[in-house]
């Protein structure tokens, strides 16, 4: 069993990492003091970050993307997420995947746009009563002749506020049982929709969650993405990949926090010595360690599993311990660097307390623990331990 990386993914991380320290990290203080970049600093970094080959590594390459496999993406996002969220996830273009589902008239307005970074979209899923319970939105959608029109809100969307169109899922068959969901595309600037509340979270400073406002939005037939009742078969399938990217943004802060915990541990000294010369110290360094070392390599091997084509009932209780287990560990190792770094930690102006806060969510979005352990203790009762 060979478990090392091919030669051109550890050049490319490299080059990744190059531009992680010397492009992104200097703008983190800026990010976390006004919420954002500004504009043409944000354009800048953007046109380096697709120069160098990362806008929507997902995405094919005769759509305009970079054909990369999963463990690359996941390579990659590590070494981005080194940087604070607000920095990162601003800069890097992003395409969902999900609009590989564009028939080619949409391809032109919508998916060709966004993969080269000139247009943003958002995912409307969540709702203020439906986050874990995905399948039971309430925004409806009704047929009026060639249009439909969309009711309801959507809450927690990231760039909601930023997006240049809304990929949003609603009902359009109540009556069904597998066909309810359908998703459409709706631009910025289309009468009855609207941003409602910008919501102030407790980390993740410039990666902003929005209210979504549908009020009578009419919407050409036209603007269907995929089928009608299919919306989410194509939301279920991204929700799989989106859990183990979710893992990969979590190995990147964790290996930070590391290294400036061993930093700290150095050249911190108290009663006469380097705080690292002390068990107590050692012993969190090393459950850190270990910690990294789990969630590192199973992140590695289900993005791998999916490069070879494994079954994707296999993978979704694979991506789901996964999730689980690389958010949990992050929550785990913040919380001991900030406890190694005492009261230093807790200031507001260093990296370690923004981590704190920032690791949170991990918990949470993607699916939260509890339902991604739902999730995989289901599919080991129907198939075994990921057979």
């Amino acid at each position: 069993m060979d478990f090392s990386l091919p030669e051109d993914l550890v050049a490319f991380r490299a080059e990744v990492r190059r531009f992680v320290d010397t492009e992104l990290i200097q703008h983190e203080d800026y990010v976390e003091e006004h919420d954002g970049l500004p504009d043409d600093v944000k354009n800048d970094l953007k046109k380096k970050a697709v120069a160098l080959g990362l806008n929507s590594m997902d995405m094919p390459e005769e759509v305009g993307g970079q054909g990369s496999g999963l463990l690359a993406q996941v390579l990659v996002t590590e070494e981005l997420s080194r940087a604070l969220p607000g920095v990162s996830s601003s800069v890097v273009p992003e395409a969902s995947n999900i609009l590989m589902a564009c028939n080619e008239q949409q391809r032109e307005r919508f998916l060709y746009p966004t993969v080269r970074g000139d247009k943003q979209d958002c995912f409307a899923l969540t709702e203020p009563d439906t986050g874990s319970d995905a399948a039971g939105i309430k925004t409806r959608a009704v047929k009026d002749g060639d249009s439909w029109v969309i009711n309801g809100r959507k809450r927690f969307i990231s760039h909601g506020d930023s997006a240049d169109f809304a990929i949003v899922f609603a009902v359009t068959d109540p009556d069904s049982e597998t066909d309810r969901i359908t998703a459409f595309l709706v631009e910025k600037g289309t009468p009855g929709y609207s941003i409602g509340q910008l919501h102030k979270t407790m980390g993740h400073r410039g990666y902003r969650q929005a209210e979504l406002v549908f009020d009578d939005c009419r919407v050409p037939g036209d603007n269907i993405l995929g089928e009608v009742g299919k919306g989410f078969d194509l939301a279920r399938d991204w929700l799989r990949n989106g859990r183990i990217m979710t893992a990969a943004r979590c190995l990147g802060p964790m290996a930070r926090l590391i290294d400036e915990a061993l930093e700290w541990s150095k050249q911190r000294v108290q009663f006469g010595e380097p705080i690292g010369n002390y068990q107590a110290i050692q012993l969190m360094l090393a459950d850190c360690a270990m910690d990294l070392y789990a969630a590192r390599m199973m992140t590695y091997n289900v993005a791998w599993d999916t490069d070879q084509g494994t079954d994707f009932r296999v993978l979704n209780g694979k991506a789901s311990a996964v999730k689980v287990f690389a958010s949990e560990a992050l929550g785990r190792v913040a919380d001991r660097v900030l406890q190694i770094f005492g009261g230093t930690g807790y200031m507001n102006e260093v990296f370690v307390e923004r981590a704190y806060r920032n690791a949170r969510i991990e918990r949470i979005w993607e699916g939260t623990s509890e339902i991604n352990r739902l999730v995989l203790a289901r599919n080991m009762l129907k198939r075994g331990m990921f057979t």
